[in-house]
């Protein structure tokens, strides 16, 4: 196991929430779909296209994006909700909002 993902784990361990839902390991993270492989995904502040960038997601070179609770609002098409996340990528943590469309479902390393 690289330095990096040792990081990301125990980042993950020491600032997760104790709730069952906030796997580790297993279902509760996410992957980055649907950006070209020269873009990035936008992480916003807050649930708004609007809302400030705090942080890009690179397809295939993010780190672990964890999906910390269910993607809203419900009333809307899956891919016009907005997914709140934790990014963990080497020694950083980041929060933020991701839109449904641009991620998909994936195994917590």
């Amino acid at each position: 196991m690289s330095n990096v993902l040792k990081s990301a784990l125990a980042a993950m361990f020491l600032l997760a929430p104790a709730a069952p839902a906030l796997a580790t390991s297993g279902p509760g993270c996410l992957v980055v779909v649907n950006v070209a492989s020269n873009d990035a995904l936008n992480v916003r502040k807050r649930a708004s296209a609007s809302s400030p960038i705090v942080d890009i997601l690179v397809p295939g070179q993010h780190g672990i994006i964890h999906l910390d609770a269910r993607c809203e609002p419900l009333s809307r098409p899956w891919g016009s909700r907005w997914c709140p996340i934790t990014h963990y990528n080497g020694d950083r943590t980041t929060k933020g909002f991701v839109k449904a469309r641009y991620v998909r479902d994936s195994d917590c390393p």
